[in-house]
């Protein structure tokens, strides 16, 4: 039994399947771990649906913020923008099953001995909060205010983590953080202006993996959604402040990630390179 971790698809169905072909998965023997954002701004979102869901229990796939616009364009409560790839899985015959399937993804995991998420966890998180509040947010994606939900899920206020939060504002903060977050300051004050590389930070923040002290610190955390932080298998020999960045930009004419779990933070980085050669942006 072999498991893997996977960064952003973005609807780019054929290199995955090459991918799966590299590392020779097996549904009935492997596990795969999908970081989110499995759908838009790629070719075949509607392709890479199907292919996620006929996995079953053998693809555990996260939500991003691209997989939460994909359900706002659903409910009608958003509007697609000019670079939207999803229309395909709006109009298709299988859309209220491939949408509700979608709705019940998690918003974190933490298996064996790794968290995941999409984009990242505040510094003033440990893994179990950050699970607890995850659960928070999937709870209102599979209730039957999922149009209310979505509709208020959308703003960068509050900026910022505080214990008695509630309502929107709390459910808001999370989804940010989990599905957003690249910038923040010491305190995890988030700032959403910016997708530049780790190393060009806003002027009083920092990467939300190099904050020191943060609670996660002894946890290994692997993420998504943060194109520019490049992860090539030539030089990459361990984990970065103990996190491992995956999305490597497919869709932007990068590579898919895979990366094989082993015991205590140990992994073997596999990757293939995409034709996509879109212009970079979240």
């Amino acid at each position: 039994m072999s498991l893997y971790c996977i960064g952003d698809l973005q609807g780019c169905n054929a290199p995955f399947h090459r991918l799966l072909e590299k590392i020779d998965f097996s549904p009935s023997r492997d596990t795969l771990y999908l970081l989110g954002d499995l759908v838009n701004r790629g070719p075949d979102s509607l392709g890479t649906l199907r292919s996620l869901m006929a996995l079953g229990d053998a693809a555990q796939c996260l939500l991003g913020n691209h997989d939460l616009h994909l359900l706002a364009l659903w409910q009608g409560v958003r509007k697609p923008g000019r670079h939207d790839t999803v229309q395909d899985i709006l109009q298709a015959p299988d859309r209220e099953a491939l949408l509700d399937w979608l709705r019940h993804r998690p918003m974190a995991m933490h298996c064996h001995g790794w968290l995941m998420v999409h984009a990242g966890a505040l510094p003033q998180w440990t893994a179990a909060q950050t699970m607890s509040l995850a659960a928070e947010v999937e709870t209102a994606l599979r209730g039957l205010e999922l149009k209310d939900f979505l509709r208020a899920m959308y703003g960068n206020l509050p900026c910022q983590w505080q214990d008695d939060l509630k309502g929107a504002d709390r459910l808001r903060v999370i989804v940010n953080a989990l599905t957003r977050l690249r910038f923040c300051t010491a305190e995890g004050a988030m700032e959403f202006g910016s997708n530049e590389g780790a190393s060009q930070s806003p002027e009083g923040y920092m990467p939300w993996f190099e904050v020191p002290g943060r609670a996660t610190q002894d946890t290994p955390v692997a993420f998504g959604h943060w194109s520019t932080l490049v992860t090539d298998a030539s030089d990459h020999t361990g984990l970065r402040n103990n996190t491992l960045p995956l999305d490597t930009g497919c869709v932007w004419g990068g590579c898919l990630s895979a990366a094989k779990l082993g015991a205590a933070g140990a992994f073997e980085l596999i990757q293939i390179a995409c034709e996509q050669s879109q212009v970079p942006g979240k």
